[in-house]
């Protein structure tokens, strides 16, 4: 098997190689690769929608792929191709699955950890301040939690903290040490310079996601004046250099309708962000300022605005809460994804700070196989609304249940907060969004089924065939 991968692997790299001569007319030809190696289709889908792509060379998805051999440099891009596609998607979701099936466990496809609880801002409704300023992650528990996953199949690592930049040199250390895996961090950016980016060069395989929360008026005001320009300034060293980044955008009742505007995508993808990770307001900690939460009308103004911008920008992005129905419902617990937090403490999620496994106690496999994790194994979707995702804010009480069950602890050492008060302080949203969701759910479902009969009658029967269709 070791060595039917690296075959794979070397076929896969080279065929990468060849996409730089001359990327409109060898693309086609690295998907006729994909489909000789990908023998398990593992990626059927996915080749599937990419072919559909580049058959339309005014296609926004094709524009945006074509932007990868014009403004990203040439070493970064074929090592993030090599870790994120290979290692991480390929061979990497293959060793996933056959771990799953042996341990009967969700094995995630990324780990998120926390470097550090410090930060050098002090943003308003932000969780990871309530774990204070006190907590580290030394380089050698990252390393080795790095060395556990990548032999689960994990090539996917993100930072999260506090602010994982005051981290720095530890990050691109770890960066150098694995050079197998894909390296990211929700931060603020404002510690990137020309320094630190000379470093992303050297390494290859870090690419930021820089937190922002709209135009100028509201980022500041939730981050502190003059952060603003220091994010600018930053995605503008970052686009010189030919690095790659993205932007990772909170949406909540005061920034919603600037976030969702084709202004906002507009400018960010102007100054060069390749990819957009959206989040919806989570009221984490007793200190949390409930009136953020976004509203059920808020929140389908962000559905119906990253579906229409999915067909008209050329910037890949991704909703976590709004994309449930695409990715199974939530994607926490292991499922996809985990979180570590500046402790050790190994939570579902970034957003539910309440653990029973510890990476000084446990392995991570261990912890997987926790009565946590398994509550979550067990019982995701939480439910049959793919839209209604989440255990907490989609559905109050579902995260209670397991946390009692499995004897988790509150994680957050500041300000205890019971699973009970987290999810009573989402239950009048959560009755509002189920019936907006319960609607949207109900429409898709009948999108579906009539694009599906479309397909039937109209591609394949012999009447079809014979009017010319």
């Amino acid at each position: 098997m070791a060595l039917i991968e690296n075959l794979e692997a070397f076929a896969i790299k080279k065929a990468l190689g060849y996409m730089d001569k001359d990327p409109k007319t060898n693309l086609p030809k690295l998907l006729d690769w994909f489909d000789k190696f990908d023998m398990k289709n593992t990626l059927a889908k996915e080749r599937a929608v990419i072919r559909k792509v580049i058959s339309d060379e005014e296609n926004n998805w094709y524009k945006l792929i074509m932007s990868l051999w014009q403004d990203v440099d040439k070493g970064v891009r074929n090592r993030l191709f090599e870790n994120f596609i290979v290692n991480g998607s390929l061979l990497g979701y293959q060793r996933q699955v056959e771990n799953k099936n042996k341990y009967n466990c969700n094995i995630p496809w990324a780990i998120l950890m926390d470097p550090t609880s410090a930060c050098n801002l002090k943003c308003t409704g932000c969780w990871a301040a309530e774990y204070g300023n006190q907590m580290n992650l030394t380089y050698e528990e990252m390393y080795d939690v790095v060395n556990q996953g990548v032999a689960l199949g994990i090539y996917v690592y993100l930072f999260t903290g506090g602010e994982p930049l005051v981290r720095g040199k530890d990050i691109i250390r770890l960066c150098e040490e694995h050079p197998d895996c894909v390296f990211s961090a929700f931060t603020n950016g404002t510690l990137i310079d020309e320094a630190f980016a000379e470093e992303m060069l050297r390494v290859k395989n870090f690419v930021p996601a820089i937190s922002v929360e709209g135009f100028e008026e509201a980022t500041d005001s939730r981050r502190g004046n003059g952060t603003y320009h220091k994010i600018i300034k930053v995605m503008t060293i970052l686009k010189n250099k030919k690095l790659p980044f993205g932007i990772s955008c909170c949406y909540t009742s005061a920034n919603a309708e600037v976030i969702g505007s084709e202004a906002y995508f507009d400018q960010m993808i102007g100054m060069g962000a390749k990819f957009a990770w959206f989040f919806t307001y989570m009221p984490v900690g007793k200190g949390a300022v409930k009136e953020l939460m976004a509203t059920a009308e808020q929140r389908e103004m962000m559905y119906h605005k990253i579906r229409e911008y999915r067909q008209t920008k050329s910037i890949f992005t991704v909703d976590f809460w709004n994309d449930g129905e695409y990715v199974g419902g939530c994607i926490a617990g292991g499922r996809s994804y985990l979180h570590i937090n500046a402790n050790g403490d190994i939570e579902p999620c970034a957003f539910i700070h309440y653990s029973d496994s510890n990476i000084r106690e446990k392995t991570l496999l261990e912890a997987y196989r926790s009565p946590l994790f398994m509550g979550y194994h067990d019982n995701q979707p939480w439910n049959d609304n793919l839209l209604r995702p989440c255990p907490v804010l989609d559905n109050p009480g579902r995260l209670t249940e397991i946390v009692h069950k499995s004897g988790a602890k509150s994680t957050d050492y500041q300000n205890l907060e019971s699973a009970e008060e987290f999810s009573d302080k989402c239950v009048e949203t959560a009755e509002k969004w189920a019936k907006v969701a319960d609607r949207l759910w109900t429409e898709s479902r009948g999108e579906k089924e009539e694009n599906t009969k479309f397909t039937t009658s109209c591609g394949s029967c012999s009447r079809c065939k014979q009017a010319g269709s």
